[in-house]
């Protein structure tokens, strides 16, 4: 029930505030977690991807929602069973 709406948010984020925006980014993290929760994590993995590139970008590597969407993206990975690419991630976020 919720993913079409989440969706939906998305979509109208990525249209009025554009791909880099903090509320697009937020927007993407919160659908990436959605998939995650249902299982569906090679659909989630583009989304982390993205969003961690453009907090990269837009707030550096030490910013909070920047260290927050590594820890998804290492959730992920470590659900994937790419544990090493997960490590890498979560001790990048320690330093």
């Amino acid at each position: 029930e919720a993913r079409p709406l989440v969706e939906e948010g998305l979509r109208g984020s990525r249209e009025i505030l554009g791909d880099r925006h903090p509320d697009t980014m937020a927007s993407i993290n919160i659908m990436a977690s959605l998939l995650m929760k249902m299982g569906e994590l090679q659909e989630a993995r583009p989304l982390l991807e993205e969003g961690l590139r453009g907090r990269r970008e837009t707030l550096g590597d030490r910013h909070p929602s920047t260290l927050n969407t590594k820890r998804g993206m290492a959730l992920l990975l470590k659900k994937m069973g790419e544990l090493q690419n997960a490590r890498l991630l979560y001790e990048e976020g320690l330093r």
